[in-house]
């Protein structure tokens, strides 16, 4: 399949770099737009990075300032000792203060609806709405719990001998053969980071040169939400999923429900649980649709 304007125009368009300090950990980010707009900051998932939204950004900018987080434990910001919910919400308000004093506009998708719904229960009054996309709040069975708790080391993700193999291992969780090739190749490209064998970051101190995956596996072990774990918030909130993705219809309802009950849901066809990743121009669309409607309001 050829690649299309719409997308190279996006992840070739002007971006600036920039990045704030939260409880000890350099926390990177790009942004799109005019500075001083109102902002919007696009939170990826667990083991993602902020360029999962380089071809989505850039087609929000119009009254917004676009800001795309690597959260700790991901992409380029620095790796934590333990990781939580509440801290990756701690930074996405820190980059969009660190951008404007106007209320922020989350979107996050799978995990990072996890981070938008934690930032809208901890934080409400401080936002103008939260999105949470194809994130699967469920109650974890006894099994994962106690594996959670039982404070097992997680093994390091293996290291390749060049990049061109390790891109070429790049996978989705769960795998979905619908996903745009040209899409997966620029995401791919960017998860990638060189071990110079002298390792970087807490963990990877015996690690020999190669390359291998840029996110700490750490961060599974605090990368779930369960129902339990929502309130009522005082901003508005959203639920978008994937047709066939992983928020089903039983526990987009159970969300709900733990939200108040007046919670918008919408269904995007024909996507799976990385909507980004095999329907954008939908996934585009809806959220220019909410940030028109929020602000508006």
């Amino acid at each position: 399949m050829d690649t299309p304007t719409w997308f190279t125009d996006a992840v070739d368009a002007p971006r600036d770099e920039a990045e704030v300090a939260v409880d000890g950990a350099r926390i990177v980010y790009r942004a799109w737009g005019k500075p001083g707009l109102p902002p919007v900051v696009l939170v990826h998932g667990g083991a993602a990075h902020g360029g999962w939204w380089d071809h989505i950004g850039p087609h929000l900018v119009a009254e917004s300032r676009v800001l795309s987080i690597d959260l700790s434990g991901h992409g380029d910001s620095d790796r934590r000792e333990t990781y939580s919910l509440e801290t990756w919400a701690d930074e996405v308000l820190a980059v969009a203060r660190a951008e404007s004093d106007v209320e922020p506009i989350i979107f996050g998708h799978s995990m990072g609806g996890f981070v938008a719904l934690t930032a809208a229960r901890d934080h409400g009054a401080e936002l103008a709405g939260a999105v949470a996309i194809d994130s699967p709040v469920r109650e974890l069975s006894p099994e994962v719990k106690e594996w959670l708790a039982s404070g097992r080391d997680v093994p390091p993700n293996k290291i390749h001998p060049t990049r061109e193999e390790t891109e070429a291992r790049f996978r989705t969780l769960p795998k979905d053969e619908s996903s745009l090739e040209y899409v997966r190749r620029h995401i791919a490209a960017g998860s990638v980071r060189k071990v110079d064998g002298g390792g970087a970051g807490p963990r990877a101190a015996g690690e020999t040169g190669g390359w291998t995956w840029k996110f700490d596996p750490h961060i599974f072990l605090r990368s779930q939400m369960e129902p339990e774990d929502l309130a009522t918030t005082a901003c508005p909130v959203a639920l978008v999923r994937g047709e066939r993705g992983m928020a089903t219809t039983d526990i987009t309802e159970v969300v709900k429900g733990r939200l108040g009950g007046h919670v918008p849901v919408t269904v995007v066809p024909d996507a799976g649980h990385h909507i980004m990743l095999d329907q954008p121009i939908a996934l585009i669309a809806l959220l220019q649709t909410l940030l028109g409607q929020w602000r508006a309001s």
